[in-house]
C-alpha cells in the first residue's frame, strides 16, 4: 500500500469523515486486518476564516513539505476551498496531490452530466480552483447561484456547518437552491462544501447532487490501493 498524507482540520469535522471513510474503504479491499499508513496534518480554521490568501498558500505548502518529508507519497487536501492553495503548492513539491475537482470531474462524466450547479461557501462558488479546472480538464460547465444566495450559502457554511452545527433551515435552503440550479440548466450539483452531503444525507434532490467528500475518498482509496 501507498503512504496517503491528509490535511485537515477545515473543518475538523470533514477531517474525521475523511479519516473514516478512507480506512473503511481499504479495509474493504485489503481486509480488516490491516490499515492504510495515513499521515494527518490537522490545520487551525482560522487561516481560513481569515481570508488571506497568501497566508493560506504559505500555510499549506508549509504543511505539504512536511508531509512530503515524512515519507507521503501523495497528498489529499480534506476539504474543498483550500484547494484555492493547489496551483501555487503543487509546483513547489514533489508528489501528486489529488484534487477534488478531478474526482468530481471524473463521476460527472461517468454520469454524463455536462453542467454542474456549485454550492459551498463564497470563496469556492465564487472563485475558479473547482469551475476552471472542471472545464479545462473534463468541458463541464458550473452554474453559480446568485449573489444573495452565495452570500446566505457562506453564512450557512462559516457560522454552521463548519462548527458541527446541522439545521433543518440550511437543509431547507439547499434544496431550494439545487432546484433553482437546475431550472437554471443544470443536471447535477456539486455540493462543494465538504459538510454539506452530512446536511444533506437523507433529503432526496431533484438532480444527481456529487458529493465531493465521497468522490475524493475513493481517489484517495485508490492511490493507496494501486
Amino acid at each position: 500500500m501507498k503512504k496517503l498524507g491528509l490535511i485537515g482540520g477545515t473543518s475538523w469535522h470533514s477531517t474525521v469523515e475523511y479519516y473514516r471513510a478512507i480506512n473503511e474503504g481499504v479495509s474493504k479491499i485489503i481486509g480488516s486486518q490491516a490499515n492504510p499508513e495515513l499521515i494527518l496534518y490537522s490545520i487551525n480554521i482560522e487561516i481560513m476564516r481569515a481570508q488571506d490568501k497568501d497566508a493560506i498558500n504559505a500555510k499549506y505548502l508549509e504543511v505539504a513539505k512536511k508531509l512530503e518529508a515524512a515519507g507521503a507519497e501523495a497528498i489529499v487536501i480534506c476539504a474543498n476551498t483550500p484547494h484555492m492553495a493547489y496551483e501555487y503548492v503543487q509546483p513547489q513539491i514533489g508528489i501528486e496531490i489529488l484534487h477534488i475537482a478531478d474526482a468530481t470531474g471524473r463521476e460527472a462524466k461517468r454520469l454524463g452530466l455536462k453542467k454542474l450547479g456549485l454550492l459551498g461557501n463564497k470563496p469556492t462558488i465564487t472563485g475558479s480552483f473547482i469551475s476552471a479546472r472542471l472545464n479545462s480538464k473534463f468541458n463541464i460547465e458550473t452554474i453559480k447561484p446568485h449573489s444573495e444566495a452565495t452570500d446566505q450559502s457562506h453564512y450557512f457554511v462559516s457560522e454552521e456547518l463548519t462548527r458541527g452545527v446541522f439545521s433543518d433551515e440550511a437543509r431547507s435552503f439547499y434544496k431550494v437552491q439545487i432546484q433553482k440550479l437546475k431550472e437554471a440548466g443544470a443536471d447535477g450539483v456539486i455540493m462543494g462544501c465538504t459538510e454539506l452531503p452530512i446536511l444533506m444525507k437523507e433529503v432526496d434532490t431533484v438532480i444527481p447532487a456529487l458529493a465531493t467528500t465521497d468522490l475524493h475518498v475513493q481517489m484517495a482509496i485508490d492511490f493507496i490501493t494501486s
